[in-house]
């Protein structure tokens, strides 16, 4: 991607009444990155066009290919829907661990100024923005930008068609919702017409239910003093008829959505569509998740059915190929591409002390509590997440840490969305919990405060790992990660061997502890581990490296059967093994 010799620079001379005061480093993580965004450039840049240019402000690194979908039951060819209906393409998986015992540089805990450091020096109150948006953000506890926000805004609030590559976690969801809310409050009332509903001015497309709730929420804050702008919600697994009922009867001017529950709308809802016409702003929040999550063809006719006259904002933490193609249909050609991720920045938060242990599948269960034993002890304000391969091993391990009197919550997609949703909020809030998920939380969800993730089991990829880890360590506050491998999983260990990870020294195991694990397993429904066996097998059916000796897949599975307690292998139906590949391999049992 060139770059023209026209530049603009974009510091703080470009904010009204700037005191042109400098901003704050960062340390390159998941969640942020390094530099002050007022050294940034916006160049011109042949991306995405065909003839006008858009205009690049690259503040930073090369992209990343993200997969992240969350795996459930690939055995049957159908994933866990890590977004929204269902329709996730990739299997990923976690695992979670803990700093004892650990060959490692320490880690000092973080300064002030290192947990500030994630803010640039840039006021709101330096932007040209309403006063009723200056008092809700004041009221929100928002003094400062982010260094995401600050290279973003400005062009944004020009009214600029705007990429902006940004890692989840650095303060984006308010850098597109505030100047949305200030072109819907300088537009002009409408008077109630029963027949025709007012338009829909903003339109914000997430690729999971629990990012659309999020960034609903976010806008309902910073909503407080604009009285008359109203913000709902339309995702898979809730009440279409409920969700028609409340678009009709209830103020509606910014819209989020989840892209197969509004494609479902726009075809299925009278009026609907035609509410679209009046639309102002188009947000693709997640871009490359939504594009890896095969909604390409929905994203399609989303932009097929709105006004060719609009703003259209796309929020990216990777541009691969899809994005480009996605956005030389969406965006017009003077875009800008704003790069917000420095080059050469580390892609995990130096703040996070990374581990991995390598310890045979048997022992998984008793690490797992001792790890998780041991971090409660050593912080009473712990909050840990521990990442599942798959949705079912997910319902496993919560169900295996409940009987341990654990205080555990669960998340996946089979749980419905009314109850993720009161999840989500819960642990958000609380302290002293531990969220056993499945990559339904990998990617985007801001749970503040969280100690502690453990990864368990082999992810889909590196970017499944980072984006995992990216859980813990936000804003500036230290975290920790561990990644708890079987020793034929560590064929993955080099494809992170750049970043800052160490080999972990296994805790100890005392005999008792071994037998309450055993005691725990044992009480789990059976269901629960045949289901939880057949979405192992599926996984790792998925992992080329594992799958390409069926035999031995086949061998791992019935170690894992044995590692919970379930010493008969499950029964599995003749056409499930067609669809995986493994009919007639010696092993497993047929129905």
């Amino acid at each position: 991607m060139g770059s023209s010799k026209r530049k603009r620079k974009i510091g703080l001379d470009h904010f009204p009444n700037s005191n042109n005061s400098g901003t704050g480093g960062l340390s390159g993580d998941l969640d942020s990155f390094k530099g002050s965004s007022s050294n940034g450039k916006r160049n011109k840049s042949s991306f995405g066009s065909r003839n006008k240019k858009p205009r690049v402000n690259n503040l930073g690194m090369k992209s990343n290919f993200c997969g992240d979908g969350d795996g459930d039951d690939p055995a049957i060819t159908t994933s866990d829907a890590a977004g929204d209906d269902e329709t996730s393409r990739k299997n990923a998986s976690s695992k979670l661990g803990l700093d004892k015992d650990v060959s490692r540089t320490e880690n000092p805990r973080s300064s002030p100024e290192e947990i500030e450091s994630y803010l640039s020096e840039t006021r709101f109150d330096q932007l040209s923005l309403s006063a009723l948006s200056l008092k809700g953000i004041k009221d929100v506890g928002y003094e400062k930008m982010t260094l995401v926000q600050e290279a973003t805004l400005p062009a944004i609030l020009e009214g600029k068609d705007v990429l902006a590559k940004a890692r989840t976690g650095t303060g984006k969801t308010l850098a597109f919702l505030l100047p949305s809310i200030e072109i819907v409050s300088k537009l002009p009332p409408t008077s109630p017409d029963f027949k025709r509903p007012p338009a829909i001015n903003v339109l914000v497309i997430c690729p999971t239910r629990e990012l659309a709730n999020q960034a609903a929420s976010e806008a309902n804050k910073l909503l407080k003093y604009h009285a008359s702008i109203g913000v709902q919600v339309v995702i898979g697994g809730m009440n279409a008829d409920k969700e028609k009922k409340n678009l009709r009867a209830k103020p509606c001017q910014i819209l989020v959505a989840t892209p197969g529950r509004l494609k479902d709308h726009i075809e299925n809802t009278e009026g609907f569509a035609e509410r679209l016409r009046g639309l102002k702003v188009l947000v693709f929040d997640e871009a490359d998740r939504l594009l890896a999550m095969g909604f390409r063809k929905e994203i399609e006719k989303i932009i097929a059915a709105v006004p060719k006259q609009r703003q259209t904002l796309f929020f990216s933490a990777t541009v691969p190929e899809e994005v480009h193609q996605i956005c030389h249909i969406a965006l017009r050609k003077d875009h800008e591409f704003i790069s917000t991720v420095q080059e050469g920045s580390e892609e995990t938060n130096s703040q996070v002390r990374q581990m991995h242990m390598v310890a045979p599948l048997d022992k998984h269960f008793s690490l797992l509590y001792v790890l998780l034993q041991e971090h409660i002890a050593d912080d009473v304000d712990y909050k840990a997440i521990v990442f599942c391969t798959t949705a079912k091993v997910t319902k496993l391990v919560a169900e295996f840490l409940f009987k341990l009197k654990m205080n555990v919550r669960e998340i996946h997609s089979r749980k419905s969305q009314s109850y993720r949703t009161k999840v989500s909020d819960e642990f958000r809030k609380s302290k002293g919990l531990i969220l056993v998920t499945s990559d339904v939380s990998a990617r985007g969800v801001d749970y503040p405060g969280v100690t502690l993730v453990i990864q368990l089991g082999v992810p889909a990829d590196r970017e499944q790992y980072i984006h995992r880890l990216g859980r813990t360590g936000r804003k500036g506050k230290e975290g920790q990660g561990i990644l708890l491998l079987a020793p034929w999983e560590d064929f993955f260990l080099p494809s992170i061997k750049d970043l800052p990870i160490t080999e972990a020294s296994l805790p100890l195991v005392d005999p008792n502890t071994n037998r309450k694990v055993e005691g725990a397993l044992s009480h789990v429904e059976k269901a629960t581990k045949e289901s939880a066996y057949l979405a192992w097998l599926g996984y790792y059916n998925s992992i080329k490296k594992v799958s390409k000796d069926k035999c031995r897949l086949v061998e791992l599975a019935k170690e894992f059967s044995r590692s919970i307690g379930l010493y008969n292998i499950p029964a599995i139906p003749r056409r499930v093994l067609n669809k995986m590949g493994l009919a007639n391999i010696p092993g497993l049992r047929a129905i």
